[in-house]
């Protein structure tokens, strides 16, 4: 059974960068698509990011889209979440997710919709000067 674990937050100023890990157990990720979603202090999960099983594509959330980057390295079954120039509202708990719904055309915004089998357990970004 697919298991996902989540890595790589912390505390970073406006302006810097950080790389969320999502790695799995249990199963490789090549027949997956991934999502990454975050969850801010009162208010509603949010998709930002989704890479199709096949790796060929990738869609972002307005609100992030030019800053982040959705990744899958296969042999290290691991996928990723490069986000560089981060705001304040970029506060929150990302989750990682994993559909596997070979559907070329997922995007972040409908990926639930198509059905996760696995979530991980969140780990928390604060920026803050």
């Amino acid at each position: 059974q697919l298991q996902l674990v989540e890595s790589g937050g912390g505390l970073v100023q406006p302006g810097g960068s950080l790389r969320l890990s999502c790695a799995a157990s249990g199963a490789t990720l090549d027949s997956y698509a991934i999502g990454w979603f975050r969850q801010a202090p009162g208010k509603e999960r949010e998709a930002v990011a989704s890479l199709s099983a096949s790796g060929g594509s990738t869609n972002y959330a307005p609100s992030v889209y030019g800053g982040f980057t959705i990744s899958r390295d296969s042999a290290k079954k691991t996928a990723y979440l490069q986000m560089n120039s981060l705001k304040l509202e970029d506060t929150a708990v990302y989750y990682c997710a994993a559909s596997s719904n070979r559907f070329e055309g997922i995007i972040a915004a409908t990926f639930e919709s198509h059905g996760v089998d696995a979530w991980g357990q969140g780990t928390l970004v604060t920026v803050s000067s």
